[in-house]
């Protein structure tokens, strides 16, 4: 394991993987888990600013970043688990965004005891079917994966996920836009090599959300996706004492559109924890 700039960069084996992670600052432990079209970094407006108050571990899921994936069945939510278990933790507060947020979800349900709050960011639970008007760049981001177009794939993705349905690409900050391009074509070269085997929770997350007994909050932007908007409201009414906030003028990367707000509603949070979630 490294040591840069007050950071542990490292690499540990779990399940046949090799996961790069980040560790800074003391304190509970915070874990921060990135989107689907995303890698840790989508984390850098937040990893030193937690780390002041917390243990902040934020790390690659197989397929992204600097984390390979590798052929056979696996499950994101085991590799979260068994990441903590590697880096003898035992219970956490779990923060992830989209992909990242599902994978929590789905680890406290199997581990409830590991989960001390969850912050979930514009995600839908496993199991959620998602309806209505597809957006329209689907039909073109299909075609671009088909010829194997990794950038104009993710620049597509970028418009889905980042831009909105309300906002050009023109209304939204360049350097927000091309951070998470290039995350994201480092990830869509990992799914085209279909290596991999994704095992989904068994039952899914859907019909179990009554059982998430963490304290939890749920952030999205208001111009996120539709099925977005839908599924926390979903998240907000089942899962018992849940609280939201939404970070206007954002869509699926309230964190880094609006870092300072959202960083804020997140602080606002786990310093309001009761004391047994400490």
């Amino acid at each position: 394991m490294a040591h840069q700039q007050g950071t542990y960069v490292g690499v540990v084996e779990v399940n046949g993987a090799s996961i790069a992670y980040e560790v800074a600052g003391a304190g509970h432990p915070l874990i921060l888990v990135h989107a689907g079209i995303a890698d840790r970094q989508m984390w850098d407006e937040q990893f030193d600013i937690f780390a002041q108050h917390y243990r902040v571990i934020r790390y690659d899921m197989r397929g992204y970043g600097q984390t390979p994936m590798v052929a056979g069945p696996f499950a994101h939510w085991r590799d979260l688990h068994a990441l903590l278990v590697a880096l003898d933790i035992s219970r956490a507060y779990l923060l992830g965004c989209s992909l990242g947020g599902s994978t929590v979800l789905d680890c406290a349900l199997e581990y409830p005891d590991m989960a001390a709050a969850l912050i979930i960011v514009g995600s839908a639970p496993s199991g959620y079917g998602f309806v209505g008007e597809p957006p329209l760049q689907l039909p073109a981001l299909d075609a671009a994966l088909k010829a194997g177009n990794l950038r104009e794939a993710a620049e597509l993705e970028v418009q889905i996920w980042v831009d909105g349905r309300q906002r050009t690409p023109d209304q939204v900050e360049p350097s927000v836009r091309d951070r998470v391009r290039e995350m994201n074509i480092i990830a869509l070269g990992s799914a085209l090599a279909e290596l991999g085997e994704p095992e989904p929770l068994d039952p899914p997350a859907l019909g179990r959300l009554a059982e998430i007994s963490a304290p939890t909050l749920l952030v999205v932007g208001d111009l996120d996706e539709p099925n977005i908007l839908a599924a926390v409201d979903q998240l907000a009414s089942t899962i018992p004492g849940a609280s939201r906030a939404v970070i206007p003028g954002t869509a699926h990367f309230p964190n880094m559109e609006r870092p300072d707000e959202f960083n804020q509603v997140v602080s606002d949070f786990l310093a309001g924890l009761p004391a047994s979630a400490r």
